[in-house]
C-alpha cells in the first residue's frame, strides 16, 4: 500500500494527476425493467456491504473483460453491450487506493446464483438499500442508472466517506471515459 496519500482528509490534499492506485476494478450494474441486480458481497473489500459485481482487473485484462468474467464469477450470468458511466478514484486513510470503472448493461444471460463471492439481490430501483452499501454510492448510482456519465475522486477512512468531487460529463467527455 502507498502511504504518499495517507494524510488526506479532503480532495483537494492529493495531487490527482500524479495519484497512482494500488489496485485496479470495476462494478456492474445490470438493469432489468425497474430492477437493478445487486450484491450481498461476502468477503473482501466491502465485505458485508450491498454493491454491484465486481472486482480488480487481473494483469493483461481490460476492464471489460474482468467487469464480464466478475459476473460470470460471483453470480453466473453473462453481460454484454456494457456501457462504461464511470469512473472513480478512491483514496483511503489507510493508504490504500483503488481506481474503480463502473459499467451498467440491460443485455445479460442466465440467472444469478448465490457464490462464494457474493448472493443476487434484486431490487426495485426506487427500493435500492442505500443504507447497506458504501456511503458515495448514494450519490453517483442514480447518475448511473439514468445513463449519466461521470468521473468522481473520494476520499475514504475506513467505512466513513471525508469528502469528495463528482463532475458529470459532456457527451464528448462521456465517448472518451468509453473508448
Amino acid at each position: 500500500m502507498s502511504a504518499e496519500y495517507a494524510h488526506a482528509r479532503r480532495v483537494a490534499d492529493i495531487d490527482w494527476a500524479a495519484w497512482q492506485a494500488v489496485d485496479v476494478a470495476t462494478l456492474v450494474f445490470v438493469l432489468d425493467g425497474e430492477d437493478i441486480l445487486l450484491i450481498e458481497k461476502k468477503r473482501g473489500l466491502g465485505g458485508g456491504k450491498v454493491n454491484g459485481p465486481g472486482g480488480k482487473v487481473d494483469p493483461g485484462e481490460t476492464v471489460e473483460q474482468c467487469a464480464i468474467r466478475e459476473c460470470q464469477e460471483e453470480l453466473g450470468i453473462e453481460v454484454r453491450a456494457l456501457e462504461r458511466l464511470g469512473e472513480h478514484k478512491f483514496q483511503f486513510t489507510d493508504g490504500y487506493s483503488i481506481h474503480c470503472w463502473v459499467f451498467r448493461t440491460r443485455d445479460f444471460s442466465g440467472v444469478a446464483v448465490e457464490t462464494p463471492e457474493a448472493a443476487p439481490l434484486w431490487t426495485a430501483i426506487n427500493a435500492i438499500p442505500f443504507d447497506r452499501m458504501w456511503a458515495d454510492d448514494r450519490i453517483w448510482l442514480p447518475l448511473l442508472i439514468d445513463g449519466l456519465a461521470f468521473t468522481a475522486r473520494w476520499i475514504f477512512d475506513k467505512d466513513s466517506m471525508l469528502d469528495y468531487q463528482l463532475d458529470l460529463l459532456d457527451a464528448q467527455a462521456a465517448l472518451q471515459l468509453s473508448a
